[in-house]
């Protein structure tokens, strides 16, 4: 994030007990949507409450998310790796107890989030001042995955614009999410592979989430980034239930802006095949767009009143994307896209 960007941030989500909506021209300093609530409503309010912040990684030949998330009665951390020559498909997960990852409020300048289970370890360290931030993971094998070990440096200077938006939710929920694109060096290790990060060639799309979603929810959603000479360059797009005029968090980054998108559809060419290309488009063509997935993660629990059923693929667009008054074409722009059904 620029210096520029840095200044527009506003000190609080929440100020004195009212909650800042739409669209922000960076993240808060401070965010905690609890703050907009005092006494039993403010308990009660942080059942509701979900985190989590996560990673979606772009290089050549690995596709690898991570999530450190906190539903409040449960904690859990999640990464997979998808070799693309091999195939292969290794993943790891772990649950703590509720509230011991402790998401920091002030995120961006200083901010430390981990998951520290023995054998699962995931730590986020954001250094904006200093220009970085990084990520170490230190995961070990188990009896169906190799080891998974990085050290990766993002680049807070050569960031995308940010997105940060908050809006209200059907069902009297509230969300808020702050979504940015860096450029990455170091090195992910996979069982006895190196995936070696390049930054000049390889991103790290943050996802930051603290939200109120209401008990039964559901999302599409998909993101994807290249590196440009002027910066990156890439979209982030949601389809979920909303109230009228609310902003929600479509968006195209072009260099030095991030715009917003609306209306976003989401087509499978062929509903029920998992292998089947979307095509995804927003109503004004700035985005439209195919995306081929080599992949898939699932998540399915039960858990009485509680369930969900996710599954995030990742692939490739295809398409044409319409930014800061320029349009690229795309052929072969790694990214992800995903759908979750739960009730929480």
């Amino acid at each position: 994030m620029s210096d520029d960007h840095q200044n527009a941030a506003p000190a609080l989500l929440v100020e004195s007990g009212v909650r800042r909506h739409g669209r922000l021209p960076a993240r808060p300093v401070r965010v905690n949507p609890l703050d907009e609530f005092t006494g039993p409503s403010r308990l009660l309010r942080r059942l509701r409450l979900k985190e989590w912040a996560g990673f979606t990684l772009l290089h050549p030949d690995v596709w690898s998310s991570m999530i450190i998330q906190d539903a409040q009665y449960l904690a859990s951390c999640e990464i997979y790796a998808h070799d693309r020559r091999t195939g292969t498909l290794h993943q790891h997960a772990a649950n703590a107890r509720g509230g011991s990852p402790a998401l920091p409020e002030e995120l961006l300048d200083g901010g430390h989030c981990a998951f520290d289970r023995p054998g699962h370890r995931l730590v986020y360290d954001f250094a904006e001042r200093e220009g970085r931030h990084t990520i170490h993971v230190d995961v070990a094998a188990t009896a169906t995955a190799p080891a998974m070990s990085a050290e990766l440096t993002l680049d807070a200077r050569g960031a995308g614009a940010p997105l940060s938006v908050g809006s209200r939710l059907p069902g009297g929920g509230r969300m808020y999410t702050h979504k940015a694109v860096f450029p990455a060096e170091g090195v992910l290790r996979v069982g006895s592979t190196e995936y070696v990060f390049e930054p000049g060639r390889d991103l790290a799309i943050l996802d930051e989430h603290r939200s109120f979603l209401p008990y039964r929810t559901r999302w599409l959603w998909g993101t994807f980034a290249l590196p440009t000479a002027d910066g990156p360059v890439g979209a982030n797009f949601a389809d979920r239930p909303e109230l009228p005029g609310e902003p929600e968090e479509s968006a195209v980054w072009a260099p030095g802006a991030c715009e917003p998108l609306g209306e976003i559809s989401f087509t499978p060419e062929r509903p029920g095949d998992p292998a089947a290309p979307w095509r995804i488009a927003s109503r004004d063509g700035r985005l439209d767009v195919v995306f081929a997935p080599e992949g898939r993660k699932t998540v399915r629990h039960r858990f009485g009143l509680l369930a969900i059923d996710y599954f995030q693929m990742y692939g490739r667009y295809r398409g044409v994307l319409r930014a800061g008054g320029a349009e690229y074409s795309l052929d072969g722009v790694h990214g992800v896209c995903e759908s979750m059904r739960a009730r929480l």
